[in-house]
Parts: C-alpha cells; sequence; structure tokens
C-alpha cells in the first residue's frame, strides 16, 4: 500500500518514502494511548508500505499469573503528553541505530483483563535485522522510559503499583549493512 505522506513540512510525493529516514515524525511514526481494544492488523497497516521487506511486531497481552498467584488484570495510567514527546525521542534514538521506514506504538490504558492485548510495538524496514532489533530496543525504551504505570490486581483481592524496569539500553547496537 502506497500512501501520500507530509513530514515536518515538507510534501513527499505519492507513494514515497525514504530508504532510511533520520528524523522521528508522526507521518510515520504513529503514536495511540487508549481505553478501547488494540488491534495488530490496524496498527501493523500504519507502517505497510511496499517498500519495507519487513514488519516486525511485538504484542504484550496480560497474562494470567505472576509469581505464582492468580492476576485478574492490569490496570494502566498514561502521562499521555509527556508519554507522546518521550516516545518520539526513543523513535529518533532507534531511527539514529536503525534503518526504518515506519514505527507504530500502541498503549492501552484503564482494565485489561487476562489474554487481552495492552501493548503492540511495530517498526517496518526493508530488511529484517533492523525492524527485529528496532522493536526490542524500542519495547525496551517504551519499559523504562515512558511515563506509563501498571496495576495488577491479584484473585486474592491485592494490588500494587509497578515501577519502570531498570533495563540496559546500550545493548542494542546498530545493524551493519
Amino acid at each position: 500500500m502506497s500512501h501520500s505522506h507530509s513530514c515536518c513540512n515538507h510534501q513527499l510525493p505519492e507513494g514515497y518514502i525514504p530508504k532510511h529516514n533520520t528524523q522521528a515524525c508522526e507521518a510515520y511514526d504513529h503514536f495511540l494511548i487508549s481505553s478501547e481494544t488494540l488491534s495488530l492488523d490496524r496498527a501493523c497497516a500504519l507502517v505497510r508500505d511496499d517498500s519495507a521487506g519487513a514488519i516486525s511486531t511485538f504484542e504484550g497481552t496480560t497474562r494470567n499469573t505472576f509469581n505464582g498467584k492468580r492476576v485478574l488484570r492490569l490496570e494502566y495510567e498514561a502521562y499521555e503528553p509527556m508519554a507522546r514527546k518521550e516516545w518520539l525521542n526513543i523513535v529518533q534514538e532507534a531511527r539514529s541505530k536503525y534503518h526504518l521506514l515506519g514505527t507504530a506504538m500502541h498503549h492501552r490504558i484503564g482494565e485489561v483483563p487476562v489474554g487481552q492485548t495492552s501493548v503492540i510495538i511495530i517498526a517496518s524496514s526493508a530488511h529484517r535485522a533492523d525492524a527485529i532489533n528496532a522493536v526490542h530496543f524500542l519495547i525496551d525504551s517504551l519499559k523504562a522510559r515512558l511515563p506509563i504505570w501498571k496495576k495488577e490486581i491479584l484473585d486474592d483481592g491485592s494490588g500494587a503499583w509497578k515501577e519502570n524496569e531498570a533495563i540496559d539500553l546500550t545493548v542494542h547496537r546498530p545493524v551493519s549493512h
């Protein structure tokens, strides 16, 4: 699928996507925080393009146990303006490491029952190594840096808010072509 893009106040010809766009831009880098059910198919469609040889995805779901206890659901809260700004910074870093065509990050807020999707991360690129490595970098960066908080609600009535994870992001290296 080809589509016309306008990015950073530049009009691009119909169907044109730069082979290595190094600037994060909302025309290519899609961000969504929603209380609605997330769709992997809809998110993939945002980064799909004829020049992409690879689309890599990560879909995080609510599991039914944590540390041997039964989980009923997760509850998420986010500070969306800050999350959007920081996500574009993260994407900028990803674009400096990997040759990316498009990215998408969709995150659910509110209650997310067991088995449902809480986060989707997608990267498209000409080559699979860039897309796969970028998705790994993007999800690690999201968990370490975005102001999105998770509370696990357990079947015993208890619940605890989780802090952002301490993740060593220096392990993510650029892909050489």
